[in-house]
């Protein structure tokens, strides 16, 4: 693994980059990459930020989003991973990252306990956010800090940290935050458009799936679900769901809280929540997942009821 000085050095000796984030980009992963592009801006080096898919709704006033692109436009010196714990997390992009890695200097920055090193240089260091991380490098790159900047670092910062609520939140946390708003950082426009700012369409969606909560494991366990259609019948994306998984942690019972999307047919997406005692990265490593101790996904296959039942007991073991 490699220090921040050694990343720091490798990064401003490079000249051109593609910044790869992470499939169904949250606030971390494209508050990292738009934030260390516009570094790369300043620094007159050639950069351009790609993702698989659409990029939420809540994320677009970023400076920046709108110049991401589906794929490489770049045939740049590097490819920069940010916020992925392995190459499967890039999504469509993961064979254009594995057919190009060969020939480029590759980088990892994460802040996930279950990375697995997949670049020439890596660096890893469990935060609250991968905002920090980038944050601490930029620094010992030499770069100042501008609004835009702020910006998209105190995005990751505040949406990784559920609003500074997690239990990995510390001292360092908030003075990286600290940092981003002396540095111009509009902190009401973001937490708006993080956590307040919803269409009617995403309320009525929230609302009835948070209605419609199972609770296990003598209430210590609450399940959301999102069946197949209800998106498409409110009109919405899947980025509309974010928020949903943490609904039920503040009900006094439950250790652990879950969002499952129903993505296909009898298929799930898992996004997995805990109050500390439980460790859901190990919970979701049994399904082929990870993540964090407190925040980790992963994938789940069969009828609902089934799946319920072996959530429940992957749950059990660790409560």
């Amino acid at each position: 693994m490699n220090t921040i000085g050694e990343i720091a050095d490798i990064l401003k000796k490079i000249k051109s980059a593609v910044i790869f984030t992470h499939m169904r980009p949250d606030g971390d992963t494209l508050g990292c990459a738009l934030a260390l592009s516009r570094a790369f801006c300043l620094l007159h080096k050639r950069c351009e930020v790609v993702n698989e898919g659409e990029i939420p709704q809540k994320l677009r006033f970023l400076e920046g989003a709108e110049k991401i692109h589906r794929a490489p436009c770049l045939d740049a010196q590097a490819y920069i991973c940010v916020d992925c714990s392995d190459e499967t997390r890039l999504g469509d992009l993961q064979k254009t990252f594995l057919k190009g890695k060969k020939k480029r200097v590759t980088v990892n920055i994460d802040h996930h306990i279950s990375n697995t090193a997949f670049c020439q240089y890596n660096f890893v260091r469990e935060r609250a956010s991968n905002c920090e991380n980038i944050a601490d490098i930029l620094r010992a790159m030499g770069v100042r800090m501008d609004g835009q900047i702020a910006n998209a670092l105190f995005m990751g910062m505040v949406t990784d940290s559920g609003g500074f609520s997690h239990g990995d939140v510390n001292g360092d946390s908030f003075r990286a935050a600290a940092e981003c708003a002396d540095a111009g950082a509009d902190v009401a426009r973001v937490t708006y458009e993080a956590y307040k700012k919803q269409t009617r369409a995403r309320a009525e969606l929230y609302a009835e799936t948070i209605s419609h909560i199972r609770y296990l494991l003598d209430d210590r366990l609450a399940v959301a679900v999102v069946p197949l259609g209800a998106l498409e019948r409110y009109g919405l994306q899947t980025d509309a769901t974010e928020g949903i998984v943490d609904f039920a942690l503040g009900v006094d019972t439950v250790e652990v809280s879950v969002c499952l999307l129903e993505v296909r047919k009898g298929q799930y997406k898992a996004s997995l929540r805990s109050q500390g005692r439980a460790n859901v990265n190990e919970v979701a490593g049994m399904f082929g997942g990870g993540g964090h101790v407190l925040a980790s996904g992963c994938m789940f296959f069969g009828e609902k009821e089934e799946v319920l039942e072996r959530l429940s007991y992957a749950v059990s073991l660790q409560l």
